[in-house]
């Protein structure tokens, strides 16, 4: 199998703040560490379901190179570098048999979510999905949906395995962390959060597998598909009205009638409203900041 891994940090076990996971700080230098062996287990943990598989690890966290590409297991293709077209899913398409998304963390309005955001902390308060309360797992499954890849593994909090159930019921959860508020959780050992992730990939692999057993002659449209119904409306609720006016510059997204701070992008093509939402993120940074 080919998987699609899209990587973030604050999902790590043990990463409670800010200077545990931005380049320069003290402590970032131990927990990109820690970050690294939780990927290593995701795709340990994959090759053992009839491995071994061929990876591509997308770096998704801050500037986007924090793992160390010699040290990769599986001999992983590593994606780095900030500026991607498809962000968080650069490298994704439809040679992909499955994306495992690795230390996410829960959305800008969840309770009990550590170091929680979407995308741009300083201007996106809120997003919703077809109405659903989404974080990053969420909107990172559009692109996922338009490609025909389903998303089998999360691995983060306990808010991060909630937000990802709607859209993709069958996928596994390896819950590293208790988060107790956005700057405190209860952390399994390093050792065990990697038992964990080892294990819910190794079982998200053989699932997808025996899926595929099931049909005589597999096609990739006999896949698991998110539970998201297109045209999809992404509602978004900025930080000001400012930010709401800017992102109305954008085509495809309006501003709602009652509330400045709103605007809504609708889209049959959830890759395209991916490619929208990211261009609004982007835009919206530099006033934000």
């Amino acid at each position: 199998m080919k998987i699609f891994i899209s990587s973030d940090m604050e999902g790590t076990a043990g990463v409670v703040n800010w200077e545990q996971c931005r380049p320069g700080q003290h402590d970032y230098e131990h927990y990109r560490g820690l970050l690294q062996e939780e990927v290593n287990a995701a795709i340990d943990g994959a090759n053992l379901a009839g491995g071994p598989h061929e990876f591509l690890v997308n770096d998704s966290h801050g500037r986007m190179a924090n793992l160390r590409p010699e040290l990769l297991s599986g001999r992983a293709s590593y994606l780095s570098g900030h500026h991607k077209p498809l962000y968080m899913m650069q490298g994704l398409d439809e040679s992909f048999d499955a994306c495992f998304f690795v230390s996410y963390h829960g959305s800008a309005s969840a309770e009990s979510a550590t170091l929680s955001h979407t995308y741009n902390p300083a201007a996106i308060a809120q997003v919703r999905l077809n109405g659903t309360l989404a974080g990053e797992s969420g909107i990172n499954s559009l692109v996922a949906q338009g490609y025909g890849v389903p998303v089998v593994l999360v691995t983060g909090d306990q808010t991060t395995a909630r937000e990802l159930e709607p859209f993709w019921p069958q996928a596994q959860a390896a819950v590293v962390k208790q988060s107790v508020s956005r700057f405190a959780a209860e952390s399994l050992h390093p050792a065990r959060a990697r038992e964990l992730i080892a294990d819910h990939a190794r079982q998200a692999i053989d699932s997808l597998r025996e899926q595929h057993e099931r049909h005589e002659r597999y096609e990739r449209h006999d896949k698991p598909t998110a539970r998201i119904d297109t045209p999809a409306t992404l509602t978004i609720r900025l930080r000001n009205p400012d930010l709401a006016e800017m992102a109305t510059w954008l085509e495809r997204v309006e501003r709602d009638d009652q509330d400045p701070t709103v605007v809504r992008i609708a889209d049959d093509d959830p890759i395209r409203l991916y490619r929208t939402f990211v261009m609004l993120v982007m835009l919206t940074r530099g006033i934000a900041e």
